[in-house]
């Protein structure tokens, strides 16, 4: 099976090499792959290996470093040739990334002749992971995937939630908040689903200001509190998901991410669809006697056309 993942990423590798004086934002950039606006930091980071944003930049970087050994353009002139806002801007991540100054680099030119070189490391054509059914021909990873990931049609789902702004391996407080105020109102693990969703994607957000919603499904006809301080309500996107299971610590929970956009996705039949994920909670971590979390990540998919 084509790759079909890997030439759509490839396509916008090519379009910022040739576009990076231009200003590109994760917009137009998954406008000229076809993904999802929603998923494709994750997709492009989980092939790439860095995120859009930093590879625009390395790129840029990079033909600074030649305009500065090979031309006698200003600093000023080369921030704006390489698409940067501002000077000051790319000052600062020159230096960050090369550790000296666009000025320092232009005066050791004349004393050594292969500078352009030495500082460039360009990367190379870069490669995705070498996941090896990249031609679809391993059956027993195709079995192995098939038996894991389950294809669902989920209905909408009227929630409440609590907000929780910071770490993701926090949400502890948000939860207690929650599930303090469902069992108030008879709402309980036995006949109601408890979600998680992670609205930001750690590559993209600090991790501080990352959003995630602690979410009870509600029964028909429930009486909604719009007053209330912490306990807000909205409606969950239904469609077709693809379903991972997961059964291991918080910490790691970020693997099961990676895992589905990185090595299930790209060799599937689907594309991740511009829905948020949804992570069903089968456990209480506190209660679990390993401190581990079961949770069934639902990711929004769509048939491949």
């Amino acid at each position: 099976m084509k790759n079909d993942y890997k030439d759509r990423i490839d396509k916008v590798i090519k379009y910022i090499e040739d576009n990076s004086n231009q200003k590109l934002n994760l917009d137009l950039l998954a406008g000229v792959s076809n993904f999802s606006k929603y998923h494709f930091t994750r997709i492009f980071t989980s092939i790439v290996g860095v995120t859009p944003v930093a590879f625009v930049n390395q790129e840029r970087l990079q033909k600074a470093v030649y305009y500065l050994a090979e031309t006698n353009m200003t600093i000023l002139e080369i921030s704006n040739q390489c698409g940067f806002e501002t000077v000051s801007t790319f000052n600062a991540l020159f230096k960050k990334h090369y550790n000296k100054t666009p000025s320092a680099v232009r005066n050791r030119v004349q004393k050594n002749s292969n500078i352009s070189s030495y500082f460039s490391n360009k990367l190379e054509d870069v490669s995705p992971l070498e996941d090896y059914n990249r031609d679809g021909k391993n059956e027993l990873l195709k079995r192995a995937w098939k038996n894991m990931i389950t294809i669902k049609e989920l209905p909408e789902h009227e929630v409440a939630y609590v907000r929780h702004v910071g770490s993701y391996l926090d949400t502890r407080v948000a939860w207690d908040k929650l599930v303090l105020w469902a069992s108030q109102q008879g709402l309980t693990p036995k006949n109601y689903q408890f979600i998680g969703i992670s609205l930001d994607d750690g590559n993209l957000v600090e991790e501080y200001a990352c959003r995630y919603d602690a979410c009870v499904t509600l029964p028909s006809g429930f009486e909604r509190y719009e007053h209330m301080k912490h306990v807000k309500f909205k409606t969950l996107s239904g469609g077709m998901y693809a379903v991972y299971p997961y059964y291991d610590t918080i910490e790691k929970f970020v693997l099961a991410y990676q895992n589905v956009f990185s090595l299930w996705l790209p060799n599937s039949d689907y594309d991740a669809d511009d829905r948020p994920c949804l992570e069903f909670c089968m456990n209480d971590p506190a209660s679990d006697k390993e401190g581990k979390c079961k949770v069934d990540l639902y990711i929004p998919i769509k048939k491949r056309i």
